[in-house]
C-alpha cells in the first residue's frame, strides 16, 4: 500500500505485518508511522538521503527503531533511487542507528530494455535479475540485505522465479482488469471486479449512455497506449462489439448499435480497464453470493494521507 492510513485500516482490522511501499518524507506521516509500528510490524519505505535521515531523528526522538526498505528506480523513471546510486545509499542507511534497513525492492511493471512489453516473462526476469545483483553488490560492501521485493501483477510470477528474490507484490490480481487481461496475465472471465451501470439516454441506434463517466471509471493509462492499444474505457461482456468511448463527469458515452439490447433504464455491466483506482473511486463494493448481494465498505478509500 502507499499510505499510512490505509495501513492503520488494515491494522484496525487485525493484519498485523505491512508494508507501506512509498516514501515517506513528512514528519507528521513519519509520527504516524512510528506509533503504528508500536501495535503491528510495519516497514516503509527510503529512497533518499534526506527522507532517510529524517526518518531517522523522528525514530531517535521516539526512541525506537524504524524498519525501512530502499526502493530502487529500476528504469520505471518514477519513486527510488537511481540503480547506480543505490549502493552508497544503502550503506548511509545502514549506518543510522534508528533505522532497521531490511532489503530493497522496486516496482517496473511490464518494462523490458526499458520499454513496456507484453513479453512478460523476459520482463520479470530481467527484473528479478536486477535486483539480485543489486543486493549482492550491497552485501559486498557489508551491508545485510534480506529482502529482495519485486514484481507488480504482469511481471510477479516470473520474477519470482528467479533464485535469490523473497517477495513479489501484485495487487492488482485480487480482481484482475481488462488491462490484465490484455496483458495475458488472465482472461476476461478471470476478472471479477465490474461496474454495474444504467442506460439512461439512447439518442440513436449508435450511441448509449450510462451513468457513469469519470467520477465511475478512472484508469492511470490511457487506452490506446501502446503497447496494449485497449478501445475505449472498459469491456461490456453483455455487448461485445460497443465500446465505452467517451467520459465525461457523470455520463460515459457507448458506441453502440441496433439490437445489441442497450435500452433506456437496462442495466450494464462493464469491466473497467483498470480496477485499482475504480475501487478508490466509490463507497462500497457489492459481494456478489449466492445469487444474493451483500455491500462490503470500501474502508481504506479516498484517504488524504
Amino acid at each position: 500500500m502507499a499510505k499510512i492510513s490505509e495501513a492503520e485500516v488494515m491494522a484496525d482490522h487485525g493484519i498485523d505485518d505491512v508494508f507501506v511501499a512509498y516514501p515517506l518524507v513528512t514528519a507528521a506521516k513519519m509520527e504516524r508511522a512510528l506509533r503504528l509500528s508500536e501495535r503491528i510490524r510495519l516497514c516503509v519505505g527510503v529512497d533518499s538521503e534526506a527522507g532517510a535521515r529524517n526518518m531517522e531523528e523522528a525514530a531517535a526522538r521516539r526512541g525506537t527503531t524504524l524498519r525501512v526498505r530502499l526502493e530502487i528506480d529500476c528504469g520505471l523513471r518514477r519513486t527510488g533511487v537511481p540503480y547506480e546510486q543505490a549502493v552508497k545509499l544503502a550503506q548511509l542507511i545502514h549506518g543510522l542507528p534508528h533505522l532497521d534497513l531490511d532489503g530493497i525492492y522496486t516496482f517496473r511493471g511490464n518494462l523490458l530494455d526499458g520499454k513496456p512489453t507484453l513479453d512478460l516473462r523476459s520482463a520479470g526476469h530481467e527484473e528479478g535479475r536486477l535486483m539480485v545483483a543489486l543486493a549482492e553488490q550491497i552485501r559486498a560492501q557489508g551491508v545485510p540485505v534480506r529482502e529482495v521485493s519485486v514484481g507488480s501483477t504482469p511481471t510477479a510470477l516470473y520474477a519470482g522465479e528467479v533464485e535469490g528474490v523473497t517477495e513479489v507484490r501484485p495487487g492488482t490480481y485480487i480482481f484482475y482488469d481488462r488491462m490484465q487481461a490484455k496483458l495475458g496475465v488472465c482472461s476476461l472471465d478471470d476478472c471479477a471486479a465490474s461496474v454495474l451501470a444504467t442506460v439512461v439516454s439512447r439518442p440513436s441506434d449508435t450511441l448509449a449512455i450510462i451513468d457513469g463517466g469519470s467520477k465511475t471509471f478512472a484508469t492511470d493509462v490511457q487506452p490506446d497506449k501502446e503497447p496494449l492499444n485497449l478501445s475505449g474505457f472498459g469491456y461490456i461482456p453483455a455487448a461485445p462489439e460497443a465500446m465505452l468511448e467517451r467520459l465525461t463527469e457523470e455520463h460515459g458515452m457507448i458506441r453502440a448499435q441496433a439490437g445489441d439490447g442497450l435500452t433506456i433504464g437496462s442495466r450494464v455491466r462493464i469491466v473497467p480497464n483498470h480496477i485499482c483506482s475504480t475501487v478508490n473511486l466509490h463507497n462500497r463494493v457489492y459481494l456478489h453470493e449466492n445469487g444474493r448481494y451483500r455491500a462490503i465498505a470500501v474502508a481504506a478509500r479516498g484517504m488524504l494521507e
